[in-house]
């Protein structure tokens, strides 16, 4: 099964920035081949997603992105500042991998 994380922004170019933020030295994992503004990443592990949910949220009012988490097939959540610390919480429970 896959875990999917997406990012969306109207704004060209924003998400490249927090990828750089984020992937900081390792230049081949933030290059955004889609679109400045859509980027899509697939993991085996879904506990590999919180780094980037909590990341995310961290840096929010940095960045003009929105975040989708896919945890079951054709199912997104939409990553808030309200639900991250839950979403977080329940990856774990669910994975505790």
């Amino acid at each position: 099964m896959e875990f999917i994380v997406k990012l969306y922004s109207n704004i060209e170019n924003e998400i490249n920035r927090f990828l750089k933020s984020f992937f900081s030295g390792n230049e081949n994992e933030n290059k955004n081949e889609n679109s400045t503004l859509e980027w899509q990443k697939k993991y085996q592990n879904p506990l590999e997603t919180v780094d980037l949910i909590g990341t995310f949220i961290e840096n929010n009012d940095k960045f003009k992105i929105n975040m989708w988490v896919s945890l079951d097939p054709h199912m997104y959540i939409n990553v808030t500042d309200e639900n991250a610390d839950k979403l977080i919480r329940y990856i774990y429970e669910r994975y505790p991998w």
